[in-house]
């Protein structure tokens, strides 16, 4: 192994003492939260109203649900800059659907086979080219949204079936929606993949050592290439679920959102050089960038400061842990 794990708040889990250093950074992390909620709470008389924390969770969870996508492959020493733009081009690929008829199964299935092969594609020029992820899919990323400037220009697509609603706007119990439900049940999912499978420990070995892993058998090249379709597959899915809340499609849609994304990974403690993290750290990092999101939206606080706020948060969390390492050094 390399000294990639030591890094990072969350070594990986083939590291001595993961444990204790794991529950010690989501047990800040949760204390963040708890600390949030509590402002919040006591910063708006709104906040509290169940419709509202309902709301909030709008805020996060389409972002999130890609975000445990991108955990496994920045685990795996990768990322995808190019998730906003894929959920551009699905959204297109979905309303010229819906003009043409299309049903709401059919959209569904629409969106998110052109997430997958989006992130096909961007799989295919990494492992097949060898080419760096970041410069790929910087050129993906323009790729895909301006596809979606080019069919949609300034225009709009609407008309969609009344029951596609279902997706973004409805709730399955109460004030549970069903992104949330949606979220919280692939946040199970992919903890099971990465912490209790063997092609989590291989996501892991990757991240480490890639020519160690090809030396011991990992496919590693195959194994990179299904994450970046699971990546792509999952903008897909927040395609679906974000032009469903929306009841809309323009060439802008989810812009900037990789930079959240990317966010909430890193703040989960999922290190940016690859080879450790943790799925219920990014759950918990998501709950938190949803609550600091949505109590400044309380507050009235423009759109440039939450801006400026994911900014800082995302520059501290990769900088800190490099900084506190340098302190100790003798």
């Amino acid at each position: 192994m390399t000294d990639r794990a030591s890094d990072n708040h969350i070594p990986d889990r083939l590291d001595v003492g993961w444990k204790p250093r794991m529950l010690r950074w989501e047990t800040l992390l949760f204390a963040v939260a708890v600390v949030i909620f509590v402002f919040n709470a006591n910063a708006s008389p709104y906040f509290l109203d169940p419709w509202n924390l309902s709301d909030a969770t709008f805020n996060f969870t389409e972002k999130a649900t890609i975000a445990l996508a991108m955990a496994l492959l920045i685990v795996a020493a990768e990322i995808d800059l190019s998730v906003a733009s894929i959920i551009a081009v699905a959204s297109v690929a979905m309303g010229a659907a819906a003009q043409a008829g299309v049903g709401t199964w059919g959209l569904v299935v629409i969106g998110m086979a052109t997430g997958a092969l989006a992130g096909a594609f961007n799989g295919f020029l990494v492992t097949r080219f060898g080419l760096p992820s970041i410069v790929v899919t910087i050129g993906t990323m323009s790729l895909f949204r301006g596809i979606a400037y080019v069919v949609l220009g300034d225009g709009v697509y609407k008309g969609y079936p009344a029951d596609f609603a279902f997706f973004g706007q409805e709730y399955v119990f109460w004030v549970i929606s069903f992104e949330f439900v949606f979220f919280l049940v692939m946040a199970v999912v992919f903890g099971i993949i990465l912490h209790r499978t063997v092609f989590g420990r291989w996501i892991f070995a990757i991240g480490n050592n890639p020519v160690g892993a090809r030396f011991s058998g990992i496919r590693v090249e195959r194994v990179k290439f299904i994450l970046f379709v699971v990546s792509g597959l999952m903008a897909g899915v927040a395609a679906v679920m974000l032009t469903s809340r929306i009841g809309s499609t323009r060439p802008t849609i989810a812009l900037g959102m990789e930079l959240e994304v990317v966010t909430m990974v890193v703040l989960g403690g999922v290190n940016i050089l690859g080879g450790s993290g943790s799925i219920p750290g990014v759950v918990i990092a998501a709950f938190v960038m949803g609550l600091v999101t949505f109590g400044l939206g309380l507050l009235n606080i423009p759109g440039i400061v939450m801006s400026i706020v994911i900014g800082v948060m995302l520059i501290s969390v990769i900088a800190l842990p490099i900084l506190w390492k340098k302190i100790r050094a003798p």
